[in-house]
């Protein structure tokens, strides 16, 4: 117990109470397909739930059926039924919100302090990550967008949309029906962008000055999406979060092997009855057969990816990049330590300066150990050399970056953001932990709290962000000069305690690591395996 001197007692004469309205008179907003209306909290409008599109299984999404008086949209609505189960994990790092699944999950959420088309705000339309298997636009509490539409002065938009096997499973060799069903879930965020181009205006957005941003899976998204003509002039910026940058990754297939697997489950022979067994049939079917793949080496979550095929362009590491991509400025990064949470070491500040180099030569090797922690003392001068344990290789992102500044006229940004937390005496940010950050909703999420530290580092994430959102500079108040990349000038921002642009300032330490760690999410895919059943 606490006595009264160890702990403030909360004054609720401070506390107000918040000026909510929902009314049957509003507030209303007119969508081409009919009127919608939400709720007002304060300053800040949120319409929850809205159905963008429509689409029966493994098929093309349509846009919903116009509708006569007022449709509420007051709630989240489904997320897209998942195959793993859901049970509350590292909620401290990462804290998450279970919801209902159902197929019918194609919806958006928006939010804004204007709902008035002369407010022509900058719109961010979030991405989930997950992969392409899992999540969903409300899974963690950090993509509520209240604050970023509020501090940010921008409408934002977070999108539900198929995964896994109904977003993903490429049935395009058993018929022209099939023909796009390999990317029907990145299909459904086109249609998404489609919704936002012709409705976002009556949500005080502009239409022409749109950004898509996305974390892990969500930044792979976001560069399909650059990718698929179809999505050209729906959006004019993107970032790229921890993921969907780095070295060309597997273009192998085993679709039909995955097909085969499943009817053999099922019982079945015809594939057109995978459009009507019950979800949790074909989900059992699914995780049954997750153990055979995996035991011949592959994961099979790691195998959900859209399909190169016309209406998709394909990886630029396959295939470059098509002339409109090539005009679309991108901001990309990922954290220090993005498997952090399994490698770091408590209390390192209390370790010996011998125990340290002794646990990392344990790790990495006696002879590369010295040159290890040379490098990273220059690149990360205030830094313990422990951080190297679960530091994640960049140099597939660095690539990747290189890879757009020569290939494209449009700007790319460079960031890594390298903050530890107050957890465990020091815990280097992990993948998802810089999320709250950009959405301005670090008082939501205990861990991301550290007087004097935590408010102007949020001020200088969540600025870039806002400011790359609207004029696709990243460059604002509050934030030391960023140049954009280029071969001749590298430069990147270190997002930290005190953050600032540096040119190469971990690239020698990035070389030596990877010949020790390798690419964090490469050994998570293989090729050349043959699949038997």
């Amino acid at each position: 117990m606490f006595s009264d001197s160890q702990t403030k007692r909360k004054d609720w004469s401070k506390i107000m109470a918040k000026n909510f309205i929902c009314t049957t008179k509003g507030p209303i907003v007119q969508t081409k397909a009919g009127k919608i209306r939400g709720y007002q909290t304060d300053d800040m409008y949120a319409f929850k739930g809205i159905k963008y599109a429509t689409a029966e299984r493994f098929m093309q999404p349509v846009p919903v059926e116009p509708w006569e008086g007022v449709v509420d949209a007051l709630g989240f609505g489904h997320v897209a039924p998942l195959l793993g189960e859901n049970s509350p994990n590292m909620d401290l790092l990462i804290p998450h919100r279970f919801w209902p699944e159902s197929e019918d999950c194609l919806s958006l959420n928006v939010w804004t302090t204007n709902p008035d088309p002369s407010a022509k705000k900058a719109v961010m339309v979030w991405l989930h990550g997950g992969g392409y298997s899992a999540g969903s636009s409300i899974e963690m509490i950090a993509y509520d967008g209240d604050n970023l539409a509020r501090y940010g002065d921008v409408v934002i938009v977070t999108v539900n949309h198929r995964l896994n096997i109904l977003g993903y499973l490429d049935l395009s060799s058993y018929g022209d029906k099939y023909w796009n069903s390999g990317n029907a879930g990145n299909a459904d965020l086109v249609e998404a962008l489609k919704w936002v181009n012709a409705n976002i205006s009556n949500f005080g957005g502009d239409p022409g000055n749109v950004t898509i941003f996305g974390q892990s899976g969500g930044g792979g998204k976001v560069i399909n999406l650059v990718q698929t003509p179809a999505a050209d002039g729906l959006f004019q910026r993107g970032i790229m979060m921890s993921g969907g940058a780095g070295r060309r990754r597997s273009t192998d297939r085993y679709d039909r092997e995955i097909v085969d697997a499943l009817l053999k489950e099922l019982g079945e022979s015809d594939v057109n009855s995978l459009e009507t067994v019950e979800w949790d049939d074909l989900k059992r079917a699914v995780n049954k057969i997750t153990s055979s793949f995996a035991e011949q080496g592959l994961r099979l979550g790691m195998l959900w990816a859209p399909v190169q095929n016309d209406w998709y362009a394909g990886s630029p590491w396959d295939v470059g990049y098509t002339e409109h991509a090539k005009t679309v400025p991108l901001m990309i990064g990922s954290v220090i330590a993005e498997l952090g949470f399994m490698a770091n070491i408590p209390d390192k500040n209390e370790v010996s300066v011998e125990k340290r180099r002794e646990l990392i030569a344990g790790k990495f090797g006696e002879e590369v150990a010295d040159e290890l922690i040379a490098e990273w003392k220059k690149a990360f001068p205030c830094k313990n050399e422990l951080g190297i344990m679960p530091a994640s290789n960049r140099m597939g992102t660095l690539e990747f970056i290189e890879k757009r500044a020569n290939d494209c006229d449009a700007p790319v940004f460079s960031y890594l953001f390298t903050y530890e937390f107050p957890y465990d005496g020091g815990m280097p940010a992990w993948h998802c932990a810089d999320i709250p950050y950009a959405f301005h909703n670090m008082d939501r999420v205990d861990i991301c709290n550290e007087p004097g530290v935590s408010d102007a580092l949020q001020d200088a994430y969540f600025g870039a962000y806002v400011a790359f959102a609207k004029t696709g500079d990243p460059n604002g108040a509050g934030l030391a000069n960023w140049p954009a990349y280029t071969a001749a000038e590298p430069y990147t921002m270190f997002f930290d305690k005190v953050s600032e642009a540096g040119k190469d300032r971990d690239l020698a330490f990035q070389k030596v690591h990877e010949t020790v760690a390798g690419d964090p999410f490469a050994a998570m895919q293989r090729r050349n395996i043959k699949i038997t059943f």
